[in-house]
């Protein structure tokens, strides 16, 4: 017997939100993977392959994995419903386009290993800023433990980043910490996994599953991970709950994160508030709390410097963002403008 819709994670709020499209004849269905043009979908009935209909093809609107759609029976999506939360980041190569990574996820494990090249807290607070920015709950997952000697020094940097973030150290081999995570992973929720590549995350799916579900590679000799995921699906849990898994990422460049950087770097921000001027920028002006935190040792510099950084990124996406709109209202005048010289042209008699 197929899984229930309940099981994928349908609440009566979404069947609220979906009444017009089951009127129209269209049945719910969650996105499970997608393979280039075609999609596999849990239903009510158990998995298909779909296709996009070509309305939200030619407007440009692409489901992603996780997300709710309207299905046109037998195999076409007809409508996207409204996400709860999404994962984003700036497309890698180009100047001013958004990649979602997750969407309507409950929770995200943000991995890193323990392992002296995978380990970077600088890392961690940029993958903070953007989870607490999709709207998920952020947890952080520290892999590999049986890899680490300095697990509890490790955890304690984490967690003085943290702010109130769970952090949990685990290992996919031995299996310590990883029963720890379930308690994320009940009936009906989603958990999103990402980090960059080879820290173990198909790994852990596995064991969150119980089998060899996902391919896995070795560690290489120099004991870094390899990449293994090469595209986004979402797993479901013998014992209730959903997983994303993501391919790993090389880079993770900002998204519109402005509240998510606020909220992972609270402690700044608080400081920032004391300052004299409202618009202090932490260099000169007189009555500077920033820089009187930083002389005392309340605020580390290598954690200002990475605010800093993240908030000068940030800026620079609001720059391009801002001369491409513009750039797009100027080719929309343009057209306007030629649409309306053509119909205003007088129609040519024929000679007789």
């Amino acid at each position: 017997m197929p899984p229930s819709l309940e099981r994928f994670g349908w609440t009566p709020e979404r069947e609220t939100e979906f009444e017009q499209h089951r009127a129209d004849g269209l049945v719910p269905a969650r996105v499970a993977v997608e393979h280039r043009s075609q999609y596999v979908l849990y239903t009510g009935e158990g998995e298909l392959r779909a296709e996009l209909a070509g309305r939200l093809r030619h407007e440009g609107e692409m489901p992603a994995v996780g997300d709710w759609v309207a299905l046109r029976p037998p195999s076409t999506i007809a409508a996207i419903l409204p996400r709860r939360t999404v994962f984003s980041r700036k497309e890698p190569w180009k100047s001013a386009e958004e990649q979602i990574l997750a969407v309507n996820a409950d929770a995200v494990f943000v991995t890193s290993a323990l392992t002296e090249r995978d380990f970077k807290p600088r890392r961690l607070e940029r993958y903070l800023a953007t989870a607490w920015e999709s709207g998920a709950e952020p947890v952080i997952v520290l892999t590999k433990r049986d890899l680490c000697e300095w697990v509890d020094s490790a955890v304690a940097e984490v967690q003085a980043i943290a702010f109130g973030v769970p952090v949990h150290a685990v290992s996919a081999v031995t299996r310590e910490g990883v029963e720890e995570l379930r308690s994320y992973l009940e009936p009906n929720r989603t958990v999103a996994l990402l980090g960059s590549s080879g820290v173990g995350k198909s790994t852990l799916v596995n064991r969150l599953v119980g089998e060899e579900l996902l391919a896995t590679r070795e560690i290489r000799d120099d004991g870094r991970g390899r990449h293994t995921t090469t595209h986004r699906e979402l797993v479901l849990l013998p014992g209730g709950g959903l997983v994303l898994d993501t391919p790993g990422l090389r880079e993770l460049q900002l998204w519109d994160v402005g509240e998510g950087l606020d909220t992972a770097f609270e402690d700044v921000a608080a400081i920032a508030s004391r300052c004299r001027f409202s618009d202090c920028e932490h260099r000169t002006e007189p009555g500077c709390a920033v820089r009187e935190a930083l002389a005392s040792g309340r605020l580390s510099r290598e954690r200002f410097e990475s605010f800093g950084k993240l908030q000068r990124e940030l800026d620079r996406l609001e720059r391009r963002l801002d001369q491409r709109a513009k750039a797009e209202f100027g080719r929309q005048i343009r057209s306007e403008a030629r649409t309306r010289r053509r119909t205003q042209r007088a129609p040519r008699r024929r000679a007789k």
